[in-house]
């Protein structure tokens, strides 16, 4: 039986000064899994995932990295196996040249020269960014720092990755190259954790979805059921993505599945059979 990369049991969190900022936590991502994490800013999503990688350690409750607790492991320990692609990529990047930025995260894991060089080349090519190798990250468009910013996790070979807010930012151009870049790591057998206020990226690729709420999970389950959970909607005060609430206003009543994508949306307004 494959062990889950990341376990929590009852994981909780408390800073400074006794603001609870996660309730315990019991959750299990499989390997392989692309998991959605939504809800309001202040409902815990960051708090939660910082901790799957030493930015944050639980208060209460216990972390399991591939089955083993994660609280004695440093930082750069756990890099070996979960990547976490910040935000804004100006909180990541230091390099003064992308190619530098690539190698920095697989040379502080200690791997020889010759296995650093083909990382940084896996990466390249995994990201299209050969003809940014010898800018400065600062010098490039916001969407591009942000695809090197995961490029240069990438090159550290984890088996999970964290996104946060990975389409911020982006353009239409840039959120359809973050959805294809998500496609090929789940491809590549990568387990992948998304918090982002995106629904339709949430719709479109996740397995799962987490509604946080007031430092709680409130709910788990397919993009489908949650997102046709009214309850669970209104109390984190979040919407489905445009295309279902279009569907669900001008479809039949009685339309199942719950139309996710554009495709199911039209099918599901003509009465075709999906």
């Amino acid at each position: 039986m494959t062990t889950p990369p990341i376990v929590c049991d009852a994981l909780g969190h408390e800073y400074a000064g006794g603001v609870l900022a996660l309730k315990p936590t019991t959750l299990t991502i499989q390997p392989g899994e692309v998991l959605g994490v939504v809800g309001q800013n202040g409902s815990g999503k960051t708090t939660l995932v910082k901790h799957f990688n030493g930015l944050l350690r639980p208060t209460s409750g216990r972390l399991l990295i591939n089955g083993e607790d994660a609280r004695p492991r440093p930082v750069h320990d756990l890099a070996r196996h979960v990547g976490y692609v910040f935000q804004n990529p100006n909180h990541q990047l230091f390099a003064t040249t992308v190619e530098a930025e690539l190698r920095f995260g697989p040379t502080n894991l200690g791997l020889t020269p010759e296995t650093v060089a083909e990382r940084v080349q896996q990466a390249t090519s995994f990201f299209g960014i050969e003809k940014l190798l010898t800018s400065h990250p600062y010098r490039l468009a916001f969407p591009l720092r942000k695809l090197v910013a995961m490029a240069s996790v990438y090159a550290m070979g984890p088996d999970v990755f964290v996104l946060d807010e990975p389409t911020t930012g982006q353009d239409h151009a840039g959120s359809n190259m973050v959805r294809k870049l998500i496609e090929r790591l789940r491809e590549q057998g990568k387990t992948v954790v998304i918090v982002s206020h995106d629904m339709a990226l949430i719709a479109e690729v996740a397995d799962r979805v987490l509604a946080l709420w007031a430092a709680e999970v409130i709910a788990s389950g397919s993009p489908r059921a949650i997102f046709a959970e009214d309850r669970v909607m209104q109390r984190t005060k979040l919407y489905p993505p445009q295309i279902t609430q279009f569907a669900r206003r001008w479809a039949p009543a009685s339309t199942r599945p719950l139309p996710l994508t554009v495709a199911e949306a039209a099918a599901a307004v003509l009465g075709e059979e999906r």
